[in-house]
C-alpha cells in the first residue's frame, strides 16, 4: 500500500523556542549524516522551522529537466521544496545517486517526496515506479502532496533511487532525503521497512514533530483516537541506561498519550488493506506520564493479529519503553493493549510506528564490476540514456552495450562500445571486469598501447580493437592466447600498431573475426559474441572440427556422457520437430532436459546451431538456460535446464496433472496466468530490447513457453530465431517460418520479419491465457478449424467478455484485469505491424496489472474500427 500523507501532514510550524541566533547557526551548517536534496532547486536554502539545508540535485543525477509547479492548487504551507520538480521525459530509468559518508552496511532513513502541482498544466497525474537500488519500492499515482519512507540497509557505498517510466506519464520528484540511523534500531532482516504511519498519539490538532526535535528527522504525525488524553510537562528520562534511549524519540512526542476509560477496556486498533497479504512490524512507544499511587504500576499486554505476537511490559514513571513486534502476517492489521489483572490502571499508548517488510529479491551487480564500469563511464565521458542505476539489474534495464550473466551476483560478461567516440588510452578498469567474455572497442579514437593486463581476463574470448590509433606492439601474453586458440582478436585499422609475429598473422587468418560488410559477395560476416551477434557467418572450412563454432562457457558433452546422464535415454519427457527430449541428471544432481536431434528431424543441423549459439550468448531469467551440448558425429544434443511443469499449452488444454494421484488436472488460476504473461513478456522484451542487435524469436507459441516448479515461465526453442544485422535494421528478410495460428498476417505479403511479428504471436498467447482455447480451434470431426480471433472478436465487440473467459476458472477472476488483458491482446494482434505496441510497453502494462491486482479498473467497452480489426493467420 502506498502511504499518502495529507496536506496537514506537512504543516511544519516555526519553532518559537529557538532564538534567532541559533537559527542562523543551523542555517550555516550541514547536519552530519543528512543528505537533503530539493529536486528542482537551483540554489541551496535552509527550510524554516526544521533548520535543514536543502541542496540542488545537480551532482546527484545527470538527466531530467526542472519545472515549476503551478500555484493554482497552492500548497498552504508553501514549503520551498513544493515549488519545483525535476521531470524525466526521456529514458526508461533515471536514477539519483546518494553517497552517505558512512557507506554500506549501515541503516538509513530514505524519504522521497512528490508534489505534481500540475506543473505541465494538463491536470493529469502521472503514474510510475520507484526503485531502491535494484528492487521495486512503490508506485507513484497520487495527485496530492505525499512522501514515502523506508528504513534501508545499503549493500553498497552508494544508494540509488530510480524513477522508472511505466508508460503512464512522465516521472517527476520533488525531494529526496537520507538520514543516517544508529546501529541496532529498525532492523529489517533481509528486506527493508516501509513506513505506513508514525503517530504521535494524544497531540490533537497540532503540528507534526520532526527535526530538530527528532535528531533522525522522523516525521511524527499528530493523531488522536478519541480517547481520554494524558500529558505532562515533566522531562522524559533520556539517559542511556534505558534500552529505549537508542531510538531517541522526541520528548514532546512521549509527553502525550491516550488511555481507555477503564482497566477492563483494551486499547484496540484495526485496519483492513485492499492490498495483498503483508508482513507487518510495529514499534510501540510507551512512557508512564501519570503519577500513580506507590502501590500501583501500570502493566500492559500487547497482542497482534490473533496472538501472532504478544508481549507484556511494565512501565516506570517517565522512563520510555520501546516494544518491537515480531513480523506478523495478514492483509489486515489489528492490535490490542490490555491492562493485566495485577494492575488497576487503564492501558495507554504514547506513540506508534507501523511498517511492512519490503522484499529485496534482486541481487545487485558485483560491486567490483559496478566500480569498474562507472570508472569507464567517467573516464570516457559516456553519455547514454540507459547508463544509470545498476548496470545489469533489473535485466529489463541493462545498460546499452552490456550483456550480463545472472548468477549471484550478476556479472558483466560483454562490453560493446564500438563507434562511441572514445578518446584516450584503453582504460585500466577494463581489466577489473573479471568475467568479461567479449570486448568491442572498435572504430573509436583510442591511443596508446594495448594493456597486457587484458590477457589476465580468464573468460575473455573476443577482443575487438580495430579502427583505432593504437601504437607499440601487441603484448606477448595476448599473442600467446591467440596462438593457443583461447582468444579471438581483431586489430585491423591501427596503422601504428606493430604486429611483429608472422605466426600471429597466420593464426589471424583462421581465428580472428573481422566485422566487415562485403559488398561483392552480398552477405555479412558479422561477429559472433556475447551480445547476441549474428550467427549468419560463413565459416572457413579449415581443419578445425565444426564444433568449434559452439565454443563458449557451456561445456561440451560426449555422446557417452549424454547416454549416461539420461540413463541410456530411459525417460522421454517430450517430442517436437527437433526430436525427442529425455530426462537427465548431471553429476551434481542437477536435473536437465536433453533434446536429441533425430536423423528424421523436421528441423536440421542449421536450426540446432542457431539455438545452441543463441543460448550461449543470451542470459535472462525468463529464457531457458543451456547447460551444454553434444556435437559428436551423428549424435547432436542440447542440454537444458529442466522445467518441471512442462509447457503452457499442456496446462491450458488440460493435458497435464500436477500430481499423479489427482483425478483432474489443476487449472491455472487467473493470477498465475497474469504472472506467466508477465514472465513471457519480460523474456521477449529482453530479446527485442535488451540484446544488441535485437533478436526475433519467430516461433513464439504456448508450447515454447515452459513452466518451472513455481509455475514461472521461460521462453524456449530458439531454432528459428534471427537477429538484425545491426541495431538500426528494422527487419530481417528470410524464408517463412512459424506455426499456423501465430503467424503475423503482414509478414505473409512482405516476407519481412520485424519485432512486431513476435508481438502478434504474443497477443495470440494472451488470448489463449484468457480463454483456455488454442490458437486454431478444431471442429469436432477435425475437418475444419477456426482461428481464435474469428471466434472472440465479435464477442468482445458486443462487450460480453464473460463469454470468452476460460470456463474452468469457474468465475474466479478479476473482470477488470481481464478486460485490460484483452485490450492489450487486441493491440498486439492488429493487422498492421506499425499499429502494434513495442513489447516493452506491453510488459510494463502487464506488470502493472500484477502489482496492482487489488486495484480497480474502469470498465470500458472496446470499440474496434474496421481498419484496426485483427486479421487471422
Amino acid at each position: 500500500m502506498t502511504m499518502e500523507r495529507s496536506i496537514t501532514a506537512f504543516s511544519f510550524a516555526l519553532l518559537a523556542s529557538l532564538a534567532p541566533a541559533l537559527v542562523l547557526v543551523v542555517r550555516a551548517q550541514q547536519i552530519p549524516g543528512f543528505i537533503s536534496i530539493d529536486c528542482g532547486a537551483t540554489v541551496a536554502y535552509t527550510e524554516e522551522g526544521t533548520g535543514i539545508t536543502y541542496e540542488p540535485d545537480e551532482g546527484s543525477i545527470d538527466s531530467g529537466e526542472i519545472r515549476q509547479t503551478s500555484m493554482a492548487p497552492a500548497y498552504p504551507n508553501n514549503l520551498q521544496l513544493s515549488k519545483s520538480v525535476r521531470i524525466f521525459p526521456n529514458g526508461k530509468r533515471n536514477c539519483y545517486t546518494l553517497r552517505p559518508d558512512q557507506g554500506q552496511n549501515n541503516t538509513y532513513l530514505i524519504r522521497a517526496t512528490f508534489w505534481y502541482g500540475n506543473y505541465d498544466g494538463k491536470n493529469q497525474t502521472p503514474s510510475f515506479d520507484i526503485y531502491i537500488d535494484v528492487n521495486y519500492w512503490f508506485t507513484v499515482r497520487s495527485p496530492t502532496y505525499f512522501y514515502e519512507e523506508i528504513m534501508y540497509v545499503s549493500q553498497a557505498d552508494d544508494i540509488q533511487v530510480c524513477l522508472v517510466n511505466t508508460g503512464n506519464g512522465v516521472p517527476f520528484i520533488s525531494a529526496l532525503e537520507l538520514r543516517t540511523l544508529d546501529d541496532g534500531i529498525y532492523q529489517s532482516g533481509s528486506g527493508f521497512l516501509q513506513l505506513h504511519w508514525r503517530d504521535d498519539i494524544g497531540r490533537c490538532l497540532e503540528n507534526d514533530v520532526r527535526h530538530p526535535s527528532d535528531v533522525y528527522d522522523r516525521i511524527w504525525t499528530a493523531n488522536c483516537y478519541d480517547l481520554p488524553i494524558l500529558n505532562t510537562t515533566s522531562a522524559i528520562d533520556s539517559s542511556d541506561n534505558n534500552d529505549a534511549y537508542k531510538y531517541k524519540v522526541p520528548g514532546e512526542v512521549l509527553q502525550t498519550a491516550e488511555r481507555t476509560t477503564s482497566a477492563s477496556s483494551p486499547l484496540t486498533l484495526q485496519w483492513t488493506s485492499s492490498s495483498p497479504v503483508k508482513i507487518w512490524i510495529v514499534y510501540f512507544h510507551f512512557v508512564e506520564i501519570e503519577t500513580l499511587t506507590s502501590s500501583l504500576q501500570r502493566e500492559l499486554t500487547i497482542s497482534m493479529n490473533d496472538d501472532q505476537f504478544t508481549e507484556t511490559v511494565s512501565l516506570e514513571y517517565l522512563k520510555p519503553v520501546v516494544v518491537v513486534s515480531t513480523p506478523v502476517n495478514g492483509p489486515s492489521l489489528s492490535f490490542s493493549i490490555s491492562a493485566t489483572n495485577m494492575c488497576g490502571s487503564p492501558p495507554i499508548l504514547n506513540a506508534v510506528e507501523f511498517y511492512t517488510i519490503g522484499d529485496l529479491p534482486n541481487v545487485p551487480t558485483a560491486q567490483d564490476d559496478v566500480k569498474a564500469i562507472n570508472d569507464i563511464k567517467t573516464t570516457y565521458r559516456i553519455k547514454r540514456e540507459s547508463w544509470q542505476g545498476d548496470p545489469c539489474v533489473p535485466s529489463n534495464y541493462t545498460w546499452d552495450g552490456l550483456n550480463c550473466s545472472y548468477g549471484n551476483p550478476p556479472r558483466i560478461i560483454s562490453l560493446k562500445l564500438s563507434s562511441s567516440n572514445l578518446v584516450g588510452d584503453i582504460v585500466s578498469s577494463l581489466s577489473h571486469l573479471s568475467s568479461l567474455e567479449y570486448i568491442d572497442l572498435s572504430n573509436n579514437q583510442l591511443t596508446g598501447a594495448i594493456p597486457e593486463t587484458l590477457a589476465e581476463l580468464p573468460n575473455l574470448r573476443f577482443l575487438i580493437l580495430c579502427g583505432n590509433n593504437l601504437i607499440k606492439s601487441v603484448p606477448e601474453a595476448l599473442k600467446k592466447r591467440v596462438v593457443d586458440n583461447t582468444l579471438n582478436m581483431s586489430l585491423t585499422g591501427n596503422a601504428n600498431l606493430c604486429l611483429a609475429d608472422p605466426y600471429l598473422e597466420k593464426k589471424k587468418l583462421k581465428t580472428i573475426l573481422v566485422p566487415v560488410v562485403t559488398s561483392v559477395s552480398g552477405f555479412f560476416v558479422v561477429l559472433f559474441g556475447a551480445l547476441a551477434i549474428i550467427w549468419l557467418i560463413k565459416w572457413k572450412r579449415i581443419s578445425e572440427s565444426s564444433d568449434r563454432t559452439l565454443r563458449s562457457n557451456n561445456r561440451p558433452f560426449t555422446y557417452a556422457e549424454v547416454s549416461r546422464i539420461t540413463g541410456k535415454f530411459g525417460q522421454v519427457i517430450g517430442e517436437g520437430g527437433f526430436g525427442k527430449v529425455y530426462l537427465g541428471t548431471l553429476d551434481n544432481d542437477t536435473v536437465v532436459a536433453v533434446k536429441m536431434l533425430s536423423e528424421s528431424s523436421k528441423q536440421g543441423y542449421k536450426e540446432f546451431q542457431a539455438e545452441a549459439q543463441l543460448l550461449m550468448i543470451v542470459h535472462h531469467r525468463n529464457l531457458v538456460s543451456l547447460f551444454g551440448y553434444c556435437n559428436e558425429s551423428k549424435h547432436t544434443a542440447l542440454i537444458y535446464e529442466y522445467m518441471a511443469n512442462g509447457n503452457l499449452k499442456q496446462h491450458l488444454s488440460g493435458k497435464v496433472r500436477t500430481h499423479p494421484t489427482e483425478d483432474h488436472p489443476k487449472v491455472l488460476t487467473w493470477s498465475s496466468r497474469l504472472q506467466i504473461a508477465v514472465d513471457a513478456a519480460q523474456g521477449l522484451d529482453y530479446l527485442h530490447n535488451g540484446c544488441k542487435p535485437p533478436i526475433i524469436h519467430r516461433d513464439l507459441k504456448t508450447t515454447n513457453i515452459l513452466l518451472n516448479d513455481d509455475f514461472r515461465a521461460k521462453i524456449a526453442d530458439f531454432g528459428l530465431s534471427r537477429a538484425f544485422a545491426t541495431e538500426k535494421d528494422s527487419h530481417v528478410s528470410t524464408c517463412p517460418a512459424g506455426t499456423p495460428g501465430y503467424i503475423d498476417p503482414e509478414m505473409q505479403s512482405s516476407r519481412k520479419f520485424t519485432k512486431k511479428y513476435d508481438v502478434y504471436s504474443f497477443g495470440i498467447i494472451l488470448f489463449e491465457l484468457i480463454t483456455g482455447r488454442p490458437a486454431l480451434m478444431r471442429s469436432r470431426d477435425g475437418s475444419d478449424s477456426t482461428h481464435i480471433l474469428e471466434w472472440l472478436i465479435p464477442i468482445i465487440e458486443n462487450g460480453d467478455i464473460q463469454r470468452i473467459i476460460d470456463p474452468r476458472l469457474e468465475g474466479e477472476f478479476d473482470i477488470n484485469s481481464a478486460w485490460k488483458v484483452a485490450e492489450i491482446a487486441m493491440s498486439c494482434t492488429r493487422p498492421t505491424a506499425s499499429q502494434r505496441p513495442d513489447i516493452h510497453h506491453v510488459s510494463a502494462e502487464l506488470e502493472s496489472l500484477v502489482s496492482k491486482s487489488s486495484d480497480s479498473f474502469e470498465m470500458t467497452s472496446l470499440v474496434l474500427q474496421s481498419d484496426n480489426a485483427p486479421i487471422v493467420r
